[in-house]
Order: C-alpha cells, then sequence, then structure tokens
C-alpha cells in the first residue's frame, strides 16, 4: 500500500460521499451506470429501488426501471451482505464471484450443513426450474426440494424476477436462475480479480475508506480485502482521517472542495449511505443514529438531507410528502425541501 497522504476532513469525506452517490449533481448516465457508480442499490423494500434512482438521475420515471429490469440490464437479486441488491447485469456476476465463497462457507457453519447435501439439491433445483419454464414462487421450490429459497440465495445465485419487486407488485416472490436469466462470463470469473472489482466498486461509490469498511460493505472477510488492495496497489492512493484511520482511494476519483455547495436531497428506506460502513462521513449525525436503526424499529426511515446530513424523516401521503425533521428548518430550507419533494410526489403517482 502507498505511503499515506494528507489528512482529509470529515467534511471532505462526507462531500466525496455525496459526490460518488450522485448526491451532488443528478446524473444523466443510464440506469446500468448508475447502479455501478453507486456500487448497487440495496433493494428489499421494491420502492426503495425507485426512489433512490429518482434521486440520482436528471431523468427518471418508474417504468424505466421496470423495463430495464425486463430487459435485464439491471439484475436483482440476494448479494453483498446477503441482502437484496439491484445491480448491473455487467456487476453481477462480477460481485456473486467475489461473494460466493464466503457465503457458502458461512451457509454451512450456520446451519450444520456439508457442501454435498447442498448441491444435491442444487441439482433438483436446477431440474425443477428448467423443467418449469418459468420463474417459481419460494413454497413452490420448498415443495419441490426440500430446501428453503434462503438456502439457495446462500449455495448458488438466483435472482428475483418481474413482475415480482416493483412498484405496484412489491413483494418479491419469483424466483429464477441466474444463469438461466443472464448468462454467466466465459471463462468464470476468478476469485481474486471479482474482490478487486468490488474493491474498485465501494471505492467508486464510497470512497476514500478503510479496508474493514469495505470488508463490512461486501460482507466478507477483510483477509481478503486487504489482500486486493495490495494487488491493486499501483491504482490506489492513501490518505489519512482525522481520526488518523488509513484510507484507501483510487487515483482516478477527485475528493471535492470544501466549499462545494450541497443541495436537499430525499433518501429511501436502507440507502447504503445510511449503513455502518459509511459512519465515517458523518452523513447520519451519531445523534439521530438511534432513531433510525433500533430493535423497535428494523425497517428504519425515509430520510432527507440538509447540507449533505440527515436532517430528519420523510413519507409520502396522499397530502404530499410529510417531513419529520429533527431540529427546527429554516424558511429557505423549507422552500427547497418542498421544491425537491415536487418531483417525489411526481412519482409515488
Amino acid at each position: 500500500m502507498p505511503a499515506a497522504g494528507r489528512t482529509l476532513t470529515r467534511r471532505e469525506l462526507l462531500l466525496a460521499l455525496l459526490d460518488r452517490q450522485l448526491l451532488l449533481t443528478r446524473s444523466t448516465r443510464t440506469i446500468p451506470g448508475v447502479l455501478e457508480r453507486m456500487g448497487g442499490l440495496q433493494a428489499q423494500y421494491a420502492p426503495s429501488m425507485y426512489v433512490g434512482l429518482w434521486t440520482r438521475m436528471a431523468t427518471f420515471e418508474r417504468e424505466d426501471l421496470d423495463e430495464a429490469r425486463a430487459r435485464r440490464t439491471v439484475v436483482q437479486g440476494t448479494l453483498l451482505r446477503s441482502t437484496i441488491h439491484l445491480v448491473s447485469a455487467g456487476d453481477y456476476w462480477k460481485f456473486a464471484a467475489g461473494i460466493r465463497p464466503s457465503r457458502k462457507q458461512w451457509w454451512m457453519q450456520s446451519r450444520k450443513v456439508d457442501a454435498a447435501t447442498m448441491d444435491r439439491a442444487l441439482t433438483e433445483l436446477r431440474t425443477y426450474l428448467r423443467a418449469a419454464g418459468e420463474p417459481q414462487k419460494p413454497k413452490a421450490i420448498k415443495a419441490a426440494t426440500g430446501v428453503e429459497v434462503e438456502g439457495f440465495n446462500q449455495w448458488t445465485e438466483l435472482v428475483r424476477v418481474p413482475p415480482a419487486a416493483t412498484w405496484n407488485r412489491r413483494q418479491a416472490d419469483l424466483y429464477a436462475l441466474a444463469e438461466d436469466w443472464i448468462a454467466p462470463p466465459q471463462p468464470a470469473i476468478a476469485h481474486d480479480d471479482a474482490v478487486e472489482h468490488l474493491v474498485r466498486r465501494y471505492l467508486g461509490g464510497f470512497g476514500p475508506a478503510p479496508t474493514a469498511d469495505i470488508a463490512s460493505w461486501a460482507g466478507i472477510s477483510p483477509k481478503l480485502i486487504n489482500g486486493a488492495v495490495a494487488r491493486l496497489g499501483s491504482t490506489l492512493r492513501t490518505y489519512l482521517s482525522e481520526t488518523d484511520d488509513v484510507l484507501v482511494d483510487l487515483k482516478s476519483m477527485r475528493i471535492p472542495d470544501e466549499d462545494t455547495p450541497m443541495p436537499v436531497r430525499y433518501l429511501p428506506v436502507w440507502d447504503a449511505t445510511m449503513l455502518v460502513h459509511a459512519r465515517r462521513t458523518g452523513i447520519l449525525p451519531e445523534e439521530y443514529r438511534p432513531n433510525m436503526f433500533n430493535t423497535k424499529n428494523p425497517h428504519s426511515f425515509n430520510t432527507f438531507l440538509v447540507d449533505g446530513q440527515v436532517a430528519g424523516t420523510w413519507k409520502h401521503t396522499p397530502a404530499g410528502v410529510q417531513l419529520d425533521p429533527y431540529t427546527k428548518l429554516s424558511k429557505a430550507t423549507r422552500s427547497a425541501l418542498e421544491t425537491e419533494a415536487e418531483g417525489l410526489v411526481a412519482l409515488h403517482r
């Protein structure tokens, strides 16, 4: 790893996050391109996919995502941290190859099951789905194979296919084999190459960052991430944080000036910028974290940003977007939020 460079302020880290997550300026990229820049979009609640893209794209309609999924240019499946994500078709197999060994090992250890048993069940799953000729629901898969869908999500690659997991049909309950939905690359992606790709995607969407944060986001061991960082050495630079953490970054990525304005933005439930791997940026002030994530609130909240930080929560109602600010908002800030909310209301129509 190269020697650490200058110290970045927390505001610079926040600006870098917002810039890379397309929250400073909306993007004109395609949906796959936006997802690749973001490092994927957490998507266990279907509407969050639509809000997450709308807030980052210059133009976006709900139908745009439905069409992209139907064309199979984007894919929804269980990936990072064994959580449902929406990613580009180009990223899907690279992400899967990077996390697959860790995921399978965790499944065997946690469920006390051996590889041979899961492999036999996978053979039965392939036979069943291909004979059925169409995606199937979890109950049907369990009845045919004796294994819950969650087991197959850990052992192999299943995708959630439309019309399931859309704005109008929110339950993600139709499954197909990923290898039948989007053809896997030939030759297969090497594990080391896939982990390096995960590192690049993370830094492109969330960096600069300690290697531990990359591992937390991906859901794989820090040892694997550290090895990938060592191999990527010539393409990386390092910084220090104000707390003297070593931060890794891609040489190709910029750090915005500290006086860069940060517009108000609305974010969906479970936006990845809120999670602990991005904690170093301060996007979610620590005094508000218990409001967002606690045992009484497993589903979290939609949030809005003011000057780049969470300033409250929002929900859509028949009367419009209702705000629940954590602190008093200025008249100018309320006006900016009301203007921004016009697009959010239009998205819900």
